[in-house]
């Protein structure tokens, strides 16, 4: 969850790493800190809150002297926010200084071992029994001390560590956290996030759980576990620093929400061929998808309703069942999977520290691997047998729009592929269904002109304790991302149900005035939800329905409507989200709320 960088060249090392930071601020903000070496002494300036507050203290970096440092950027996971607890750390003898990315499980019988040799800890976090091994350890050898103390670790870990007995050096490690490496002339850079790399250079090098590297300024060596150099391949960033930069917009969520129309081109454009479904790094045959007897899709938030929109669809075309669990609660079910079963592992970054764990708990019982992500070189990417790339861009608001959605269409398309290969689709409906999938770029943009005066909703949310999204099954789905982006982002409670269901006691809690948001997207489905939402109407509800725009006959019976393009019902879903996008935007604008950085919310959950 929080971010750590690293640099080492010929220029003040303070800046880059504040500006570092300031590109991962999304992996969390409620306190930051850098550490230089100068001279064989290290100098240390850490603060609660923002990187604005760490870049006052310090005059955007120009107090802080030396060209070899780290910094860090803290979601809490141990010890309350404050400058106390705010990385790095110092060992007892001043000697190390130490950032992190992840949780140390065994960190409390480490830290009562410690303080019984005679060590004293002035933080509550985690974080400070690592530097305090490696001083324990260290006879001379920085890379001896390292490797002595992560034998020693369990848990999860991106590590930057430095020393004032080796000025121009940092070490760095990995496990289970991500961490990248970057090479540029003269300098070299690691972090969490390739986002703080990119402005320096495009040249870089993952590190793989295990993996130790010796980062100076002319360059790298990496070592495996064990201390044996070893040879990593060096790649390319395939963007540039203006992908990661808001281009003019208020906030970085708008600017990804009027985005989703590219990186659905880029999503589905390279994968239609001769006018078939063509996946990459996809190696599942016709015969293996009729061994599979049962698809369990796991994933965490936003990615886990992609999922539950991904199961209709699978199910409808292809007829093999689709179940989908929260990757936090699969890990623990003594799920019943074996080599029958196909697992899609759904993630944006590729390092959801859930995902990735029920994923290796399933890969134990046999079961075939999929992950759709967008990182490139992720740990879950990696550890799948198949990998779909949604190819988005980068995301930078903690809330996701254009991960979801790119998600979604990646399902949509796997559901269509898989159906021709088991022969469950005839030629003329796999054409008029690529066709629609073709067109969802230019339906998301007719989607998101459709809803250019949405904030004039946004009043009637924004005063309210609470509303409720109803809908059935896709729209369903729809309804529980939505409500989650309305809490994420403006903090107004919001819950989503099956809207059958609402009857069974929901309806109990409806009040004069209440919004209700009824999602109608779905045909087939229409009346039946139509009929729940008049239930919460005639008991004062203030009903806002979301339907296809050739349904205006929604206008009488709504209190307000919400339109989207026509599609395909099965394909529905993917519009439908697009307004409720918008709609949580602006009522947490309305509230004056922090959109792109949400309250103890951070974008990449390493931790479980």
């Amino acid at each position: 969850m929080c971010g750590i960088v690293g640099f080492s060249g010929n220029q003040q090392a303070a800046p880059v790493l504040l500006d570092g930071l300031r590109k991962m601020e999304y992996r969390g903000y409620d306190s930051a800190g850098v550490a230089v070496i100068d001279r064989q002494r290290i100098e240390l300036a850490k603060v609660k809150g923002r990187i604005d507050n760490l870049s006052e203290l310090t005059k955007e970096g120009s107090l802080i002297h030396g060209v070899c440092g780290i910094g860090h950027t803290r979601w809490a996971t141990h010890g309350a926010p404050n400058d106390i607890n705010a990385h790095p750390h110092l060992s007892n003898d001043g000697r190390f200084a130490v950032v992190h990315n992840g949780i140390i499980e065994n960190f409390a019988e480490l830290r009562e071992e410690l303080i019984s040799k005679g060590f004293e800890f002035k933080s509550q976090t985690d974080t400070e029994v690592v530097v305090n091994l490696i001083e324990l350890y260290y006879t001379g050898d920085l890379k001896i001390a390292i490797m002595k103390t992560v034998n020693r670790l369990e848990g999860s870990y991106g590590l930057g560590i430095i020393s004032k007995d080796e000025p121009g050096t940092i070490f760095a490690v990995k496990q289970s956290s991500p961490l990248i490496i970057g090479l540029g002339a003269g300098e070299t850079i690691f972090a969490s996030d390739v986002t703080a790399i990119v402005p320096y250079t495009k040249s870089v090098i993952y590190l793989d759980d295990g993996e130790i590297a010796e980062v100076r300024k002319d360059g790298v060596k990496i070592f495996d576990a064990s201390g044996r150099e070893i040879q990593k391949p060096v790649k390319r960033i395939n963007w540039n620093v203006a992908a990661a930069e808001k281009g003019g917009y208020e906030h970085f969520m708008l600017k990804e929400i009027m985005e989703q129309p590219a990186a659905l081109r880029a999503t589905i454009e390279p994968r239609i061929k001769d006018d078939r479904i063509k996946l990459d790094d996809f190696y599942l045959s016709a015969g293996d998808l009729k061994n599979i007897n049962k698809i369990v899709i796991t994933a965490c938030g936003s990615a886990y309703y992609a999922g539950c929109v991904g199961k209709y669809a699978i199910e409808q075309l292809c007829r093999i069942p689709v179940d989908v669990q929260l990757a936090s609660e699969l890990q623990y079910s003594d799920p019943m999977i074996d080599e029958h079963t196909l697992l899609i592992v759904l993630s944006q970054s590729g390092e959801t520290a859930d995902t990735r764990s029920a994923m290796e708990e399933c890969k134990r019982r046999g079961a075939r691997t999929l992950a759709i992500v967008n990182v490139v070189e992720s740990s879950v990417a990696k550890l799948a047998d198949d990998v779909i790339y949604t190819w988005a861009g980068p995301e930078i608001a903690v809330a996701t729009t254009k991960g979801f959605t790119t998600q979604v269409a990646v399902l949509y398309m796997f559901a269509l592929y898989a159906a021709s290969l088991l022969g469950r689709v005839d030629d003329a409906r796999y054409s008029e269904l690529l066709t629609e999938i073709r067109n969802f770029p230019k339906m998301i943009q007719e989607a998101l002109d459709m809803n250019t005066g949405i904030s004039r909703l946004a009043p009637i949310f924004a005063k309210q304790n609470s509303v409720f999204f109803i809908g059935r099954q896709s729209d369903w789905a729809i309804a529980l991302e939505g409500a989650l982006k309305l809490k994420e982002i403006s903090y107004v409670h919001a819950e989503a149900y099956a809207a059958g269901e609402i009857k069974h006691g929901t309806i109990a809690l409806i009040d004069e005035g209440q919004p209700v948001v009824a999602i109608c997207a779905n045909d087939r489905l229409r009346d039946k939800t139509k009929s729940n939402m008049m239930e919460a109407k005639a008991r004062g509800a203030h009903v806002i329905a979301l339907a296809k725009a050739d349904d205006r006959a929604m206008v009488a019976e709504a209190d307000d409507c919400i339109f989207i393009p026509v599609t395909e019902n099965i394909f529905s879903a993917l519009l439908a989200i697009i307004p409720l996008q918008l709609l949580a935007y602006y009522v947490a604008k309305e509230r004056g709320c922090d959109i792109d950085k949400p309250r103890n919310l951070a974008k990449s959950v390493t931790v479980e």
